[in-house]
């Protein structure tokens, strides 16, 4: 699935608003994907996994799909950031 410029911004700054799942989906992708960058499965996994915390069926899928391509660090340190990210929110 490719973004346009547009809606990679729009994903972005979604983000750090009032974000849905499905924007925070869309980030995921794009970390995922290298989309505007390198790719960054952390990234992605943060993404998709507090997407997932907000009910978005698709993130559970990709998350499930890069911790495959990660390591166990790895996948600590994205659910590190995950944890760190909500904690700024509330």
């Amino acid at each position: 699935m490719a973004f346009t410029d547009v809606e990679t911004a729009q994903a972005h700054q979604a983000a750090f608003a009032d974000p849905t799942g499905e924007d925070l989906c869309k980030l995921g992708i794009l970390y995922s994907t290298g989309q505007g960058g390198e790719i960054d499965y952390v990234e992605a996994h943060k993404w998709f996994n507090l997407a997932a915390l907000m009910g978005s069926e698709p993130a559970k899928y990709y998350r499930a799909e890069i911790s495959d391509q990660m390591s166990s660090m790895d996948v600590a340190a994205a659910q590190r950031a995950a944890r760190e990210w909500l904690s700024t929110r509330h």
